[in-house]
């Protein structure tokens, strides 16, 4: 069997939590409970960092306005894990190239991403906090679900998946005015914290007054 499915599907997880897929493989190729995760995916110190940095983006993602540093830096991160697991996947198989899978993983990982940083760029124009919360723990939910179901049934997990994609980029596309509201306010506390940053500061070339 093809395992273009598995491919499709962790890279569309490797988009919402990218530390998390590699974590779960990992513990499932590790416990074999699946002959299709890679060793290198199991390997302790793989599982380690990974692990460490699934608690790091645990917080991070609960945090408003921190949530969407977070995507930011992670906007090359994830697609390019969902590349590598991709291809490590197809390697494993032997049912389709590397380059295939790398590409497939790869780019339904950058569509996901774009749903899950635009999306929080519109929660964090809710005044409140809580809603920040909500949306990370179904964001962990859903890919924990998604992929434990794409190791026992990995044509149904790429179905799910899908529909969460598509899904996802059609609420995005609704959101496209909180999005811009919310890289207004972020334009907004930039000029704010730089004219801050200038108060008091004499104009270029005078130097200083001394202090008695």
């Amino acid at each position: 069997m093809s395992v273009l499915p598995l491919v499709f599907t962790s890279g569309w997880a490797s988009g919402i939590n990218a530390y998390a897929v590699v974590l779960l493989l990992g513990v499932f190729g590790a416990t074999g409970l699946s002959d299709e995760v890679p060793a290198s995916l199991q390997r302790p110190e793989i599982l380690v960092t990974v692990g460490v940095l699934f608690l790091c983006e645990a917080v991070a993602d609960k945090i408003p306005y921190v949530d969407s540093v977070w995507d930011s830096v992670h906007t090359v991160i994830r697609p390019a894990a969902g590349a590598w697991v991709g291809a490590l996947l197809a390697g494993q198989s032997g049912s389709v190239s590397d380059l295939t899978a790398a590409v497939l993983g790869g780019s339904t990982a950058l569509a996901s991403h774009a749903v899950k940083a635009g999306t929080r760029m519109a929660v964090n124009t809710s005044p409140e906090p809580f809603s920040n919360i909500v949306v990370s723990i179904a964001e962990d939910l859903g890919v924990a679900g998604v992929i434990t179901l794409a190791i026992f049934h990995p044509w149904a997990a790429a179905t799910v998946a899908a529909v969460l994609l598509f899904t996802g980029l059609t609420v995005v596309a609704f959101l496209v005015s909180r999005i811009r509201r919310f890289l207004r306010r972020r334009a907004q506390r930039r000029e704010e914290r730089r004219t801050a940053g200038a108060v008091g500061r004499p104009p270029d070339g005078v130097p200083w007054p001394d202090g008695d």
